[in-house]
């Protein structure tokens, strides 16, 4: 009969015990290390923290080389400082890497504006300084960088149409604390980003109240038909910190918002958005104006941006020059309208292999969403009678979501007529110096397009 043999941790080769273990996270390691003496042993195994290390902290060798520490003891002391945001740490670290590498290719100059991050205690300042606790990204966030210096172009995006500019700087935690919101209607809300410009900020919910729900971030849009001014309506830019954060990095480093004259426009480009017909392509991308937009009255104002670009193969002889324009603009409700004119924005540029010309045009509208198409049309330089039309891709044009004010007069109907805006005017029609005067406040106000 064949001799039994007990079985026991201390019977079991290492291999196949740590290649267990290295399915542990840390809290799993840490437990295994009280069950006996072997495991103790085996999770001090300097690989397994490495790997943690790397999960949670980021660290390299270099850092573990620069500290002196076995990896171990370097998580240790990680963890001491920056524990409670060991489930947000690493996306939110990989997220500032990922930005400050991207930029410092593209837009070296932004990096020297980031401010270093601040420490517990001085979060924990500004925590009995407002009344109010910080979501626990927010503060890892601010544990790595304290947002930047007040410089213009910001960190989170710029916009420029005509003689209208915005640039939002990513606020430092003591200057986002001293524009923290009490008044009826802004309750417990937190600065995240202001622009010199516009006064624009996005706005942190700090607590579920008003209508809101902890941590969301949005653009605050006051109610322009109530009586009451706490009334102010909301465009939701995003759920929670992390999630606005990070969606705005990857918009950047993958290339979706440009570059251009060192600053990070925040145009959305639709890969499907392109047309090609014979040698010259058309693109389009677009972007979303809060605060040239409202809720109430129905007002949302977009720019676009149209790239159209000359193949660099095509023969000399194929050069032309734009005429004209024809756009077929269809709303929400499936109204159509159509609209011809000279030239784009008052110019007729001339296309020649390899040429590329870009322009900015902006439109408005009253539904919650419309899209565009149409065509250019073009005439050969060697031949004038020659015209033949380039095709514009359709393209999209969707208001953020947004939440209506809780405190809305109830005396709304009788303030101001219903607001019509279905019928649009020619949006290429903007050249420099045409929205001068606007003024969003007004509750009657429209685009100066429609003056």
């Amino acid at each position: 009969m064949a001799t039994s043999i007990a079985l026991s941790l201390d019977n079991l080769p290492s291999d196949p015990l740590l290649l267990v273990l290295s399915f542990l996270d840390f809290r799993d390691l840490i437990s295994c290390s009280f069950v006996s003496r072997r495991l103790n042993e085996l999770t001090g195994h300097n690989p397994l923290w490495k790997r943690l290390c790397q999960k949670h902290w980021f660290l390299t060798e270099a850092d573990k080389s620069h500290r002196g520490l076995a990896w171990k003891e370097l998580f240790r002391e990680y963890y001491a400082d920056l524990g409670r945001y060991i489930d947000d740490y690493s996306t939110l670290k990989k997220a500032w890497d990922d930005l400050k590498n991207y930029l410092n290719q593209k837009c070296p100059r932004m990096i020297a504006s980031l401010k270093e991050g601040v420490s517990e205690e001085e979060l924990d300042t500004i925590e009995a300084q407002i009344g109010c606790r910080l979501p626990n990204d927010y503060r890892c966030s601010y544990r790595i960088h304290n947002g930047q210096k007040l410089v213009v172009p910001g960190l989170m995006g710029s916009m420029a149409l005509s003689n209208h500019y915005r640039s939002e700087d990513l606020l430092d935690i003591e200057t986002a604390a001293g524009g923290f919101q009490q008044r009826k209607g802004m309750r417990q809300c937190l600065p995240l980003t202001f622009c010199f410009h516009t006064g624009l900020s996005q706005y942190m919910a700090l607590e579920s109240t008003e209508g809101r729900t902890r941590s969301e971030i949005f653009y605050q849009c006051p109610d322009q038909l109530a009586q009451d001014p706490s009334a102010i309506d909301m465009f939701i830019t995003g759920p929670n910190f992390t999630e606005w954060f990070t969606s705005y990095v990857d918009n950047v480093v993958t290339g979706e918002y440009p570059i251009i004259r060192d600053q990070i426009f925040r145009y959305v480009h639709d890969k499907r958005c392109v047309a090609t017909t014979g040698d010259i392509t058309v693109s389009v991308s677009t972007s979303f104006l809060p605060e040239l937009s409202s809720v109430h009255p129905p007002h949302f104002f977009f720019t676009y941006r149209i790239r159209i670009e000359m193949a660099k193969s095509a023969l000399p002889e194929n050069a032309c020059q734009l005429d004209s324009r024809y756009w077929k603009i269809t709303n929400a409700n499936g109204n159509v309208e159509e609209v011809r004119g000279p030239g784009v924005v008052g110019e007729f540029p001339v296309m020649t292999p390899g040429k590329v010309h870009e322009y900015a045009s902006c439109t408005t509208f009253s539904t919650t969403s419309e899209y565009m198409e149409g065509h250019y049309t073009f005439h050969r330089l060697k031949n004038k009678e020659e015209v033949f039309d380039v095709s514009i891709p359709r393209f999209h044009m969707v208001c953020p979501p947004f939440r209506e004010s809780m405190v809305r007069s109830s005396s709304v109907s009788e303030v101001s007529a219903p607001y019509d805006d279905e019928n649009s005017s020619d949006p290429d029609d903007y050249e420099e110096g045409e929205m001068r005067g606007m003024n969003m406040a007004d509750p009657g106000g429209r685009c100066p397009r429609h003056v």
